[in-house]
């Protein structure tokens, strides 16, 4: 589809296109109710609980008051109604003051003031110096006289350099009297989001133009929301406009990520439910029973002997009422508020910002904090994310002759320094190529200094080099370019620019030296993609292979290598050549690769001046923060665009892999499906059988070989990507990159990819978990991340401190969730033993009501402050995250730990309260009101002894919680439509109503207590054992063996050992699960647990644990 603009003919183009109204709105004010219901009821839960509360209306079937439902539901709608009108109404706001910004616009020859809103397609808009983008603008015409304008897209893309932008061909040199007054038609493509392209042609209408089609491209438009700086003005043609703009089309919500969390507490939801089912059938079974064999024979039941034909449903649908509040109504909500708070302990983390830039942490996805702490794999990029991104130039090698060494850099080295004075051909090429082959753009400041502005930090080191090497570039004036090499003036002409691509992995310039009219076509780019199209003429294949083994050579070195070449070219073949490439540019359909195409026709033939070698520092603490979450059991892949050699040395040098001779590395090469497939065969043959630790064997494959593997021989890589726990991956796309994660996901592993630019934001959304890094190449992975960080060392932190927290929390807070509402819904079941299984509910509404909003809810919500292990701890002892990635804290084996607690305490709460108040002068109210207190007083101490650390407001929450549950019943039993008149007044003079409380207590705590020191005596997990020596406050001297060994699973390991006086007993502390069913991958039998074991996967668990791609 195309889309043709009129310039400045309202007629042709107003009613067919949309205005520049933004609208980021979810909800309007008609719709908000509805819609927001809608999706609210979307939802299975909700969609439950709705029919158990209309079921409730029913007068007949229901046990208790509908209040008892209809509140909470009403109350947990509104909170989630609330934060989205809340939420919708900011967007609003938002969008109301970009919609109202005053722009100038040429409508019919006449330049006028409109709002923003107001802009239709086809208007020519002008802009001033720091003037925001109301719209996606071609450019027409701006102040400079060779038609350039800068640009900042930092809110487009996230990158801070300025951009420039061009003029279209067609209307350079165009008066900026006549510009209101032009006229003709632009033909683009329907609007998409590709923020990086856009092929289109523009016609002008004479006297400006006779109809000659003018190719378009991105470097002739500024988008939306973009800055013009740095030009007194510019102006352009409305050609997407609203939320049709690609700024506005690349808006949207993404997809939800669901936890691995999630996923178990959806299970065991499900779990419930059919427990519950089970439950409401067989005591609406016994309960109809009853009634046709019993109830009928009691005068009192006044059961009439026909009744209708729902009859036999009613004791049923009794039970299901009942019993529906074994699924917790406000779990979800409780999580969701929990969740954002995680989120923001990571936003307030002063430990994570950058100190450098002032860049601190930022969580924009608050619904998987948790997952954070079950990482298994960590797939990273190497540029900008192990490295910082500052690219230094340090050596070359011209036409065979290697300069720089281990005590000096290239630039200093006195034999280069003397072949550029003394004018040597060669490496006056070779400066040139990397003084003006590149896009650089200088910039002149008013004391003279010039600065560069460049969107590849390769390019600007290579500029820079040339520069210290008295080949300076200067001005770019349009299409020329001025040099000054030794105080002599250099001109060359841009004839066409041949931008990078990661196909072609090159970029070139053909240029016109303007001194002699020769056309010169430079070219630089990886090795592959410039030495093997050398002219045999120019370069000797014993020249090739000097420059193969410097590029080598340098790359040994951890250096990023560039190839620098050049042609010349004769006129004739020129001008042909150019003719392709302008109707390649013109074309509509399939422009990329048609360009691309006639690339190559001319990228040929090459002589190669030499080679440059770039170096990339490493960041700060990033060996020590890989070795940490090594031991933390995380697996490590690094995928980069780098060669392999290059990757290797970096993998080396950031303790990825071991050092020579330890280290082994399994390379997976070859050119044929046939030698790929022999090579991943042994090296899979290899992986089987090695006992090697994680660190000192990786395998290594590069781009061409992952493109053949992942198509033909998909199976065998996904087992060995289970047997690895180390791998590099080199010269990979971003496509290889997502398929990469795709492929571990598919395995069950939870993945957390991290990255900095542009070309990581596929993987990084791929991933489980999405991690970037605010660096040098802007916030475009930053952006598209669930977190954002300004170092890689930061990750340490991220993982190990709040996804740990958040994990333990989260699993607390929602199996105590199961745990109250089961307690509750037990006693009621047994309540029906002794009143004729007839589903009547010993609790009254108000008293139902107020536990699950807020009796048991306040307490719980408090637990995003506790802390089982300060954080100093956590990070000196990484391999406790064990804990969290094989799920030992949430898991069927823990619920039903919850669950046999919930039961026990039902029985001890009913048994206690029935024989102390069941006799004939007591009131059902009041035995009712002595169970909710056992249950409250034992809920409170549940709380209390799961909690690690207490701060004031803890005690607050779980004491002040008791406390009001005292007033607000006093207070309720002061009215006598309560239902509890008087109630409260009189158990609290009672001395039968407290010692019946400290007993249900202490029945009820007195167990779990003995069990727990029995556990911390006997039986306690590593975490115990580090929480007594914080506790005692002896340091802890060793945990033994740290490094998982991949193969050696069932071996014995050292023991922990901590300094502690011997006289001090152990602590009560919160138990943690050691049942080795609780993980989430077998260990094989009798294989003792302990977190030193690997999570590593032997090839026969492959079948088990990976899914069939």
């Amino acid at each position: 589809m195309k889309r043709f603009v009129y310039i400045d003919d309202d007629d042709l183009s107003n009613n067919i296109y949309c205005d520049n109204r933004i609208s980021n709105r979810k909800y309007t004010v008609w719709n908000f109710l509805p819609k927001n219901l809608w999706e609210q009821f979307s939802r299975f839960m909700n969609q439950y609980f709705l029919l158990i509360a209309c079921l409730q209306l029913w007068s007949l079937i229901t046990p208790v008051n509908p209040a008892s439902t209809w509140g909470p539901l009403i109350f947990i709608f509104a909170v989630s109604a609330t934060k989205e009108a809340w939420d919708d109404y900011n967007r609003y706001l938002s969008d109301k003051k970009a919609n109202e910004k005053e722009v100038w616009v040429v409508r019919k020859g006449i330049r006028k003031h409109v709002q923003a809103q107001d802009v239709c397609v086809g208007n020519i808009v002008w802009l001033r110096e720091n003037d925001e983008v109301p719209c996606d603008l071609v450019l027409i015409g701006t102040s400079d006289p060779q038609g350039l304008c800068y640009v900042e897209t930092a809110a487009l893309d996230g990158e801070t350099d300025l951009k420039t932008r061009v003029v279209a061909s067609a209307c350079m040199g165009i008066d900026s009297e006549l510009l209101h007054k032009i006229k003709g038609v632009i033909e683009c493509p329907t609007p998409d989001k590709d923020i990086r392209r856009f092929d289109a042609n523009m016609r002008l209408f004479p006297p400006f133009l006779d109809n000659d089609v003018c190719p378009l491209t991105i470097k002739n438009t500024i988008l939306q929301s973009c800055y013009l700086r740095n030009t007194e003005w510019a102006c352009g043609v409305a050609v997407y406009t609203g939320n049709e703009t690609k700024l506005g089309m690349s808006r949207g919500i993404p997809e939800p990520k669901l936890t691995a969390m999630d996923a178990m507490i959806d299970k065991l939801t499900g779990a419930i439910f059919v427990f519950q089912i089970v439950v409401v059938i067989v005591l609406g079974i016994a309960g109809n029973v009853w009634k046709d064999t019993e109830a009928r024979k009691l005068w009192y039941v006044q059961y009439p002997n026909e009744g209708p034909w729902y009859e036999l449903l009613v004791i049923p649908l009794r039970f299901e009422l009942l019993c529906s509040i074994m699924i917790p109504i406000s779990i979800k909500v409780s999580l969701d508020l929990v969740k954002s708070l995680y989120a923001k302990f990571i936003d307030w983390d002063n430990e994570m910002v950058d100190p450098e830039t002032g860049t601190p942490s930022h969580a924009t996805n608050t619904a998987i904090s948790e997952d954070l702490g079950q990482v298994e794999y960590i797939l990273t990029d190497k540029t900008g994310t192990l490295t910082e991104n500052k690219m230094i130039f340090k050596r070359c090698c011209i036409s065979g002759t290697f300069y720089g060494n281990e005590n000096e850099d290239g630039l200093k080295d006195p034999e280069l320094l003397k072949a550029v004075a003394s004018g040597s051909p060669d490496a006056i090429r070779f400066l040139i190529v990397m003084a003006i082959c590149n896009t650089v753009v200088p910039v002149q400041s008013k004391a003279g200094a010039i600065s560069y502005k460049a969107q590849s930090q390769d390019e600007e080191a290579l500029v820079r080099a040339a520069a210290r090497l008295n080949m300076v570039f200067l001005e770019k004036k349009g299409n020329i370019l001025d040099i000054n090499f030794n105080a002599s003036l250099v001109q060359y002409e841009v004839l066409d620019t041949l931008e990078f691509t990661s196909e072609r992995k090159r970029m070139s310039v053909v240029v016109r030296d303007c001194q002699n009219g020769n056309i010169i076509l430079l070219s630089k780019g990886a090795d592959e993609a410039i030495l093997p199209h050398a002219h045999t003429e120019y370069v000797p294949g014993q020249q090739t292979r000097i420059f193969a083994e410097a590029v080598e050579q340098y790359a040994q070195l951890g250096l990023r290598t560039l190839c620098l070449a050049c042609r010349d070219l004769e006129e004739e073949e020129y001008h042909e050549w150019s003719l392709l490439f302008k109707e390649a540019n013109s074309s509509l359909v399939d422009r990329e690769w048609r360009v691309a195409e006639v690339c190559q026709r001319i990228e040929h033939g090459f002589e190669i001046i030499g080679v440059a070698a770039i170096e990339d520092r490493l960041q700060d603490a990033v060996p020590e923060t890989i070795e940490t979450l090594r031991k933390a059991g995380i697996n490590f892949w690094m995928l980069t665009g780098d060669k392999q050699s290059t990757a290797i040395q970096i993998a080396r040098s950031c303790n990825f892999v071991s050092p020579e001779p330890k280290g082994q590395l399994l390379l997976i090469n070859g050119r044929t499906e046939d030698e790929v497939g022999q090579s991943l065969e042994r090296v899979l043959l290899t992986m089987r059988i090695t006992n090697a630790e994680p660190k000192d064997v990786a395998f290594v494959v590069d781009g061409w070989a992952l493109e053949i593997v992942l198509k033909h021989y998909r199976k065998a890589f996904t087992e060995l990507a289970i047997l690895s726990r180390t791998a590099i991956c080199c010269r990979v796309t971003p496509s290889q990159k997502a398929q990469l994660v795709e492929l571990l996901k598919s395995c069950d592993y939870r993945t957390l990819a991290i990255g900095d630019g542009g070309n990581d934001v596929r993987m990084i959304q791929q991933a489980d978990i999405g991690v970037g890094i605010s660096g040098r190449e802007g916030l475009q992975a930053a952006r598209a991340a669930d977190y954002s960080i300004g170092k890689f060392r930061f990750l340490k932190r991220l993982i190990l401190v709040h996804g740990r927290y958040s994990y333990n929390r989260t699993a607390f807070l929602s199996q105590y969730s199961f745990y109250k509402s089961l307690l509750i819904c037990f006693i009621q079941i047994f309540f029906s033993f002794i009143s004729g299984v007839s589903g009547t509910s010993l609790f009254n509404s108000v008293s139902l009501m107020a536990y699950n909003v807020f009796y048991t809810s306040v307490p719980v919500l408090v637990s995003v402050l506790d802390k089982d292990l300060s954080e100093r701890t956590v990070m000196q002892h990484p391999q406790i995250l064990f804990y969290c990635q094989a799920g030992r804290l949430l898991n069927p084996s823990t619920f039903a730990g919850w669950f046999g607690r919930a039961l026990f305490h039902a029985i001890v709460v009913f048994v206690i309260t029935i024989h102390a108040y069941a006799f004939e002068k007591s009131e059902m109210e009041e035995a009712s009101m002595v169970a909710l207190s056992g249950c409250i007083w034992l809920q409170a101490f549940v709380v209390a002894l799961e909690t690690n650390s207490f701060t004031i407001l803890q005690h607050i929450a779980i004491w002040g919680n008791l406390v009001a549950f005292y007033v607000i019943n006093w207070i309720v039993s002061a009215f006598p439509s309560s239902g509890l008149y008087t109630i409260m007044f009189r158990l609290c003079r009672q001395p039968s109503y407290w010692i019946t409380i400290f007993i249900i207590v202490a029945a009820g705590m007195g167990p779990v207590l003995a069990l727990k020191y029995f556990r911390y005596t006997y039986r306690s997990s590593k975490i115990n054992i580090l929480q007594q020596a914080e506790r005692m406050g002896g340091p802890i001297l060793s945990l033994g063996n740290i490094e998982p060994q991949s193969r050696s699973l069932d071996k014995d390991v050292s023991p922990l050992s901590i300094s502690q006086p011997k006289n001090r007993t152990s602590v009560y502390e919160p138990l943690l699960s050691d049942s080795p069913s609780a993980a989430r991958r077998s260990f094989g039998p009798g294989a003792p647990f302990d977190f030193f074991q690997s999570q590593a996967r032997l090839s026969s668990n492959y079948t088990r644990n990976c899914k069939d791609n």
